[in-house]
């Protein structure tokens, strides 16, 4: 169930991924102490009661005296003696309670090589730190694939499309799309080939668009994910993030900086009868070319997963270009060569996923939705969608006059907005509004703090009520 609806029952449309088994991824003591019954002299040892007139001093070890032309060593408070001490400094060491006076305050002068030693130590210490902690940032990265703080900003895309707006030729697209095409095999239930599909390059920096369930058995158990380009070489992959919610993923691709990034349109400027082609490796069949017409747009549309967090409700491009399993994550393009959607549903007429394949009805992310839900990515890893804390009704009929609360949840936008149950929302801004999933891909074309206003019925009056959009990962 999402925020605002568990699903009643199953929506005629699936995913494009193959089921599991489918082929065609001391004492440590410090010296902060004095003893007014134990000292010892500045040349750090042990000095015994003034001798006779007459009688020499015995002289400390020439290694721990000052040389002439030097400054005693500064010295530190010497603690109380205590079993196994640790001195600073090679030996020989006075054994504890030798040289014992009283009425002299001990202390113990550090050797002048110390200092430098303890520096050398701090900087050994530095650089063996930094290099652990490298390692580790270096290993955590190679689990999943790095961030960019700008975003898309921080990428460099392709903002000019390859061919002019007034191309009438299929043949042209396909050899501007082509290169910019991937396959993509991961794992799936253990089987490290057991899932197959499809992405674009996005930018010069590597990273590959695809659908989420193309990848999310590989990312929830680190299986390996492998993108093939359309030279046939093989490359490594690392998920950046995925969202479940839009179905979209981002790859980051070990030497995939070479291959030509796709030119990202809008499919706001698409008709419906508009020629578009899709791109992808059906059933496994790499670098294959389809084509058709854009058949409807702002279709809901609602995909199914193993769990209600995994069900993704898309406001799609509907299009007759043969999609099969396999397209998922693929481009949809226009006859200028730019993305407009990312292929990731298809209709069937019922029966066994394994069995079901192209009918004519396929449905694409729209790129406006492709191209926010990336940034996310791109920037954090994850994505957030906007959600009102109510929940609906859906399975109801295709004519049912709008979307039926079912329940409010307490300290929520939709309660503040003072929508309650049996409300019955007819419209989000100027989008119609009738049924539940309708409800639900409308609110989620826009983002989370955004402002939006709704027309409700309520015992029969309509209002409009305007509410503020929480968000939610996703």
């Amino acid at each position: 169930m999402s925020d605002e609806h568990e699903p009643d029952e199953q929506a005629p449309e699936e995913p494009t991924q193959p089921l599991a088994g489918w082929s065609p991824q001391p004492d440590g003591q410090a010296y902060g102490r004095t003893d007014a019954s134990h000292d010892r002299p500045d040349d750090g040892m042990l000095a015994p009661p003034p001798p006779p007139p007459h009688v020499e001093e015995p002289t400390a070890p020439q290694a721990q005296q000052p040389r002439p032309h030097e400054s005693a060593a500064p010295t530190v408070p010497f603690g109380h003696p205590a079993p196994g001490p640790a001195y600073f400094g090679p030996g020989p060491y006075p054994q504890p309670g030798y040289g014992q006076h009283a009425g002299a305050t001990r202390t113990r002068k550090l050797p002048l090589w110390v200092w430098p030693s303890v520096a050398c130590l701090a900087l050994v210490v530095g650089i063996v730190g930094g290099v652990a902690g490298s390692a580790l940032h270096d290993e955590l990265a190679s689990s999943q694939g790095a961030t960019v703080d700008n975003g898309l900003d921080g990428v460099r895309t392709r903002t000019a499309a390859p061919l002019t707006t007034d191309n009438g030729s299929v043949p042209a697209v396909a050899q501007a799309l082509l290169p910019s095409t991937v396959q993509i095999v991961a794992e799936f239930d253990g089987d490290a080939a057991g899932a197959t599909g499809s992405g674009f390059v996005l930018d010069r920096e590597g990273h590959v668009v695809t659908n989420s369930h193309v990848v999310a058995s590989a990312a929830e158990e680190d299986g390996p994910i492998v993108v093939i380009d359309h030279s046939g070489e093989r490359h490594e992959a690392t998920v950046v993030g995925r969202s479940a919610v839009y179905d979209l993923a981002v790859l980051d691709v070990d030497g995939a900086e070479s291959l030509e990034p796709a030119a990202l349109g809008a499919s706001q400027a698409l008709r419906v009868g508009d020629p578009v082609i899709a791109f992808g490796a059906p059933l496994g069949l790499s670098q294959t070319v389809t084509s058709g017409i854009v058949s409807a747009l702002n279709r809901p549309v609602t995909t199914s997963g193993e769990s209600n967090d995994d069900s993704s409700y898309i406001n799609a491009v509907q299009t007759d270009a043969a999609i099969n399993p396999g397209n998922s994550g693929g481009p949809l393009v226009n006859l200028a060569g730019e993305v407009v959607g990312v292929n990731s549903a298809i209709a069937t007429t019922g029966g066994a996923s394994t069995e079901s394949g192209n009918i004519g009805v396929g449905f694409a992310i729209p790129i406006e939705q492709v191209i926010t839900t990336v940034d996310q990515i791109l920037r954090t890893g994850k994505a957030e969608y906007p959600v009102i804390g109510a929940q609906v009704r859906t399975g109801g009929a295709p004519d049912a006059e709008g979307a039926t609360i079912t329940e409010v949840m307490p300290d929520t936008p939709a309660e503040q907005a003072g929508l309650r149950e049996d409300d019955v929302i007819t419209a989000v801004g100027d989008l119609p509004v009738n049924d539940g999933i309708a409800l639900i891909v409308a609110i989620r074309t826009h983002l989370p703090g955004e402002t939006v206003e709704m027309s409700v019925l309520r015992d029969g009056e309509e209002q409009v009520v305007e509410v503020e959009l929480d968000g939610k990962v996703g």
